[in-house]
């Protein structure tokens, strides 16, 4: 969370990174730039903003064939929820901090002085080194570097997505604890009539939680209800707005 370093303390940053990535930049020019903000940046153009766009873009790619690949039993609004959750900023951000990148990346002085770094911000930065490791090593390594990272998350994702009836688990947790009963409220929803996907938020007394998006009402409303649980059982929010 420091500001721009110089040699030889930039250099010892950069080999971090990479152990933690478990990937070897050929260019550390590039992997220094997808480790500054734009807090930081002379202009917009030398922060990782631009990388942030094409990681986003490989990284789904990348999920899309993986998921393809490990459940050929899935129909596409499956699939296109639990890629949804992979490539999401929550899951992103996390990843991140499990890497350390937060020790790693380049901020600004208003930034650099907070004990944590916004999850905004740890997301766009793993997305940035995807592209960053695309750039520098070609697509192979990036997809290689991908679905190493998103293996057990894909795995994690559809065994909680997928086992459990959420929207009980979260009745009976409110009741435990003499909280209102859950209220979901459509939040947005978007794609043609005969192939919509639904935004779902629960509202517990005064408190909304993260929303969600499925392939129809019903599984929007069971993964809205998974963020909640998870954030009152002191766990952290799978689904996100991406």
């Amino acid at each position: 969370m420091a500001e721009s370093i110089e040699n030889p303390e930039r250099d010892k940053v950069l080999r971090v990174c990479e152990e933690s990535l478990g990937y070897r930049f050929r260019d550390r020019g590039l992997l220094f730039l997808c480790l500054t903000h734009a807090s930081i940046a002379r202009t917009r153009l030398e922060s990782n903003e631009r990388l942030e766009f094409l990681g986003d873009a490989i990284m789904g790619a990348v999920v899309c064939e993986q998921l393809f690949e490990l459940y050929p039993d899935k129909a596409e609004g499956d699939l296109t929820i639990i890629k949804s959750v992979i490539v999401g900023r929550m899951t992103c951000a996390r990843l991140s901090t499990e890497l350390g990148l937060d020790q790693c990346l380049q901020l600004g002085k208003g930034l650099s002085e907070n004990d944590t770094v916004p999850a905004s911000i740890m997301a766009a930065v793993f997305e940035s080194l995807v592209a960053g490791v695309y750039l520098d090593g070609g697509f192979d390594a990036a997809r290689v570097f991908v679905r190493r990272l998103m293996a057990p998350e894909i795995e994690r994702t559809v065994e909680t997505s997928y086992g459990k009836n959420y929207k009980s688990l979260l009745q009976q947790l409110v009741q435990k604890n003499n909280r209102a009963t859950p209220v979901y409220q459509l939040v947005d929803e978007k794609g043609p009539d005969h192939s919509k996907c639904f935004q779902v938020a629960v509202v517990v007394g005064s408190e909304a939680f993260a929303a969600a998006w499925g392939p129809n009402k019903k599984e929007a409303e069971q993964r809205a209800a998974e963020n909640a649980w998870r954030q009152l059982s002191g766990m952290e929010s799978l689904r996100h707005l991406n």
